[in-house]
């Protein structure tokens, strides 16, 4: 890589081949995520999107984390997802690269990170991203499925964003929330018998993914908006 801006180029740990160990990519897709790196090192410079001392494990802790999604499930061409508190972009944008037929809207509170994911967006030329600065409780668009990565119990996750699951699903699976957490979820999922919880060792064999489970919670009718 040829650094930017006199900065060192950012070494990876692993580099985005972990991507392409589990998946099978096109040459396009292969090197947007040989992009998204360098791209996020220089964005990251200028806004905190991903701790400084985690930045090394980008593609392992950020990229392929956010891609067990697409182990679960294989979104539908045209498909609507909407990422729920996307932060840095996470897990909407490695998805959006994994799915470029399908539609993601990424929506965040928080302004400047908005803007830097909307110029990730813009760097990886990701036609299929629309990314807004709003609060998850005021958003009433519909989707096939909400993702996220942990922003808060999943209690109130559902409060806030079931009322945007469409009613109709096109899946082999009913639209709903695919939420990626960690450690001991029992008493927070104690209310949702309906949930499934999937390791996510099941998928990637890195220590990293001991403790990481994947939530999938079906939202069959979802409360009106």
């Amino acid at each position: 890589m040829r650094a930017q801006s006199h900065r060192t180029a950012p070494r990876f740990e692993p580099g985005p081949e972990i991507i392409e160990k589990y998946f099978d990519l096109t040459e396009e897709q292969k090197e947007k995520f040989r992009r998204m790196g360098p791209v996020y090192a220089e964005l990251n410079a200028r806004v905190n999107l991903i701790s400084r001392k985690d930045f090394p494990r980008f593609y392992l802790h950020h990229v392929l984390h956010s891609l067990a999604i697409a182990k679960f499930v294989r979104f539908l061409p045209e498909a609507r997802i909407l990422d729920a508190g996307t932060g840095g972009g996470f897990p909407g944008i490695p998805l959006a690269v994994m799915f470029p037929q399908t539609r993601f809207h990424l929506v965040d509170s928080i302004g400047k990170k908005v803007r830097a994911v909307k110029e990730a967006v813009r760097r990886l030329e990701l036609p299929n991203v629309t990314v807004e600065q709003t609060r998850l409780e005021n958003h009433r668009d519909r989707y096939d499925f909400i993702v996220s990565r942990a922003v808060t119990r999943m209690d109130q996750f559902y409060r806030w964003t079931a009322k945007n699951i469409s009613p109709r699903s096109r899946h082999d699976i009913p639209n709903g929330i695919l939420y990626l957490k960690g450690g001991d979820l029992t008493e927070e999922l104690a209310p949702f018998p309906e949930a499934r919880v999937i390791p996510l060792s099941r998928y990637f064999e890195e220590p990293f993914f001991e403790t990481k489970k994947l939530v999938y919670l079906p939202v069959v009718n979802p409360p009106s908006s």
